[in-house]
């Protein structure tokens, strides 16, 4: 794709690059009512049977996600026009969701501006490895590396480390606006689970609040992972890094069936997102529609996304992800080849 065409491109999503009071707001009563109610009817069950209670928990933890969605589009400052109202409701999203505002915009802002980029991996990002970089790696960092990339540790241990251990502290590039509501964050989430425990009993309250946390930071971590780590994704040197093509051909379309889509904020149409961040999630399927070239985008379903599990190393000769196992063989391979000539 020629420059000009990539600012083309970028040119035909320009109009979905607004937002609508009336949508946000009805947005925000569709996601955090239903996410209060379902807790509360949670709450309640725990007096009928935990088998009742789980199921209402899974569905309530869909809404945290859907929250969280929209704490992302007041990070892009594109679900509100004012800045200081974007702010302010992606401060208090921040404190339902277990995120701090500042530090997560300027991390994600970073993530757009680097995504694909090889020279520039590691802030707001899933680790990744080049397979030149894992063979030259040490055998500690091999396994840790390896431990770090296993589904179990990465959707199980995941949710838990980043979300109530990693994201209290900041980075040490962190400016004082970061750092403050870092820990503003910090205390309002305690306030209110302090609160909560009082109101309720604490073990009630984690009978509750648990699962609904842990699912909303499985799914999560799992849309994060899958919209970026397909099999023939992008990635390339700074010097041959382009932006548009980062955001086309490394961002997948994951199309989701329409609850699951409607859930999850739309942010499958990943693509558009990260084409232009400034489109809010109410129109990231319009723009999809509208823009034919997008549409050419990798599209992955539930089904296909799974084959991501597998994918740990990316391979600069092949410009494809590899799983440990591929690489093995690879390696035997070349080695019984290299005997060979000899």
């Amino acid at each position: 794709m020629s420059r000009s065409k990539e600012m083309a491109l970028k040119k035909e999503v320009t109009p979905f690059e607004k937002n609508d009071l009336k949508l946000s707001i009805r947005q925000l009563i569709n996601t955090l009512l239903p996410l209060f109610l379902l807790w509360a009817a949670a709450y309640y069950s725990l007096s009928i049977s935990y088998w009742l209670t789980f199921p209402i928990a899974l569905v309530a933890s869909g809404f945290v996600l859907r929250t969280f969605i929209i704490f992302h589009d007041c990070c892009h400052g594109s679900f509100f026009k004012s800045k200081r109202a974007n702010d302010i409701l992606g401060t208090i999203t921040g404190v339902l969701t277990l995120t701090p505002y500042q530090q997560w915009k300027n991390e994600h802002a970073i993530h757009h501006a680097t995504s694909g980029n090889l020279d520039k991996r590691g802030v707001g990002d899933i680790w990744v490895m080049t397979v030149d970089e894992y063979k030259a790696a040490t055998p500690w960092m091999r396994l840790f590396y390896r431990v770090y990339r296993n589904p179990v540790i990465m959707f199980g241990i995941g949710p838990i480390y980043v979300f109530l251990l990693a994201y209290r502290f900041n980075r040490k590039a962190a400016r004082r606006k970061e750092r403050i509501n870092t820990h503003v964050t910090t205390v309002l989430i305690v306030a209110l689970y302090s609160f909560m425990c009082w109101l309720i009993g604490w073990q009630a309250f984690v009978m509750v609040q648990a699962p609904v946390f842990f699912f909303s930071g499985f799914f999560g971590i799992w849309l994060f992972y899958v919209q970026h780590q397909f099999e023939e994704t992008y990635f390339e040197h700074e010097d041959e890094w382009s932006y548009v093509k980062a955001a086309v051909e490394g961002s997948s379309y994951y199309k989701l069936p329409k609850l699951l889509q409607w859930i999850s904020g739309n942010i499958g149409f990943h693509h558009v997102h990260h084409l232009s961040p400034r489109v809010p999630n109410y129109y990231l399927e319009e723009a999809h529609n509208a823009t034919p070239p997008l549409q050419k985008a990798t599209t992955i379903t539930l089904r296909s996304s799974l084959a991501a599990l597998r994918f740990r190393l990316w391979d600069e000769q092949t410009k494809q992800f590899i799983s440990f196992r591929e690489l093995n063989r690879k390696s035997r391979k070349n080695y019984v080849g290299r005997a060979l000539s000899e």
